[in-house]
């Protein structure tokens, strides 16, 4: 059995500029199924540069409204729809999110696009609304979203079974909320933001914007026996050094292993 991929596409948070905003695909095959998009039509050059076709994506997952991860969704929408009119996309795009993704997508592509391209919306660009629980399907693999309960902005995470059996959640780009145990209790792969080191903390004021860091995330992970830790949705000031310190900052506390990927990095799940 071909393991499922994920290929991270950004690792930085909003204001980054050493590396993109954080968003990913999961491979399934020849399948792939993107998960936010970033702030803006970089994502169409990480997309490139990862090998991923558009005409391979026919399920996008935005976790949330904040302009780092739904800005890119917009280029999505406009470069599908010019291939479906240039007759090289098959197929629907369904865009899952809760009522408020669905919402601004809908104001930012009626106020933004052209005609040409919002012609394909609720025709084969389909905007499809989730509620806290709901569960949904791409790449052949059913997923289950969950609000994070985020004090900032309405976010969902979600947790999937993987074909070979192993689990995987996504928790979102803030701290973990406790009323999610269910979701993300022993999970085999976590995907957790770390904002920063926490001897970083006074640099970059991790706390303050209501985000944790390496050490947090790795107290996190031990206490909900999660087997693999991913990180990211971090700053891009110490780029050179954050695979090493990161990964040490989070083991200190965490007896699993840590991955602290680069851009365009691909770990088989």
């Amino acid at each position: 059995m071909q393991n499922t991929e994920l290929i991270i596409l950004g690792t930085g948070n909003a204001t980054v500029t050493r590396c993109y905003n954080t968003c990913f695909a999961l491979k399934r095959d020849n399948d792939f199924l993107l998960v936010d998009a970033g702030g803006g039509n970089g994502i169409l050059s990480q997309l490139e540069k990862a090998g991923i076709p558009y005409s391979g994506i026919h399920e996008i997952f935005v976790t949330h409204a904040h302009t780092d991860h739904i800005l890119g969704i917009i280029w999505m929408i406009r470069i599908i729809a010019q291939q479906m009119n240039q007759g090289k996309y098959t197929g629907t795009l369904k865009i899952y999110g809760h009522d408020k993704v669905v919402t601004v997508l809908n104001t930012m592509c009626e106020l933004m696009l052209p005609k040409k391209i919002t012609v394909h919306i609720n025709k084969d660009i389909l905007f499809c609304e989730l509620q806290h629980g709901d569960t949904f399907t791409a790449i052949g693999i059913d997923f289950q979203c969950f609000d994070i309960k985020s004090t900032k902005e309405k976010q969902y995470g979600f947790r999937t079974t993987l074909p070979n059996g192993k689990s995987l959640v996504c928790l979102g780009d803030e701290p973990y909320n406790e009323t999610n145990h269910t979701f993300v209790e022993g999970a085999d792969w976590m995907l957790c933001e770390a904002f920063c080191l926490y001897e970083d903390r006074e640099r970059f004021k991790p706390y303050e914007k209501h985000h944790s860091t390496a050490l947090d995330a790795g107290k996190l992970a031990q206490q909900l026996g999660i087997k693999n830790l991913l990180l990211y949705h971090t700053e891009d000031k110490t780029l050179a050094t954050r695979k090493e310190k990161y990964g040490a900052e989070a083991k200190e506390n965490f007896s699993g292993n840590v991955f602290v990927p680069e851009d365009l990095e691909i770990i088989a799940l």
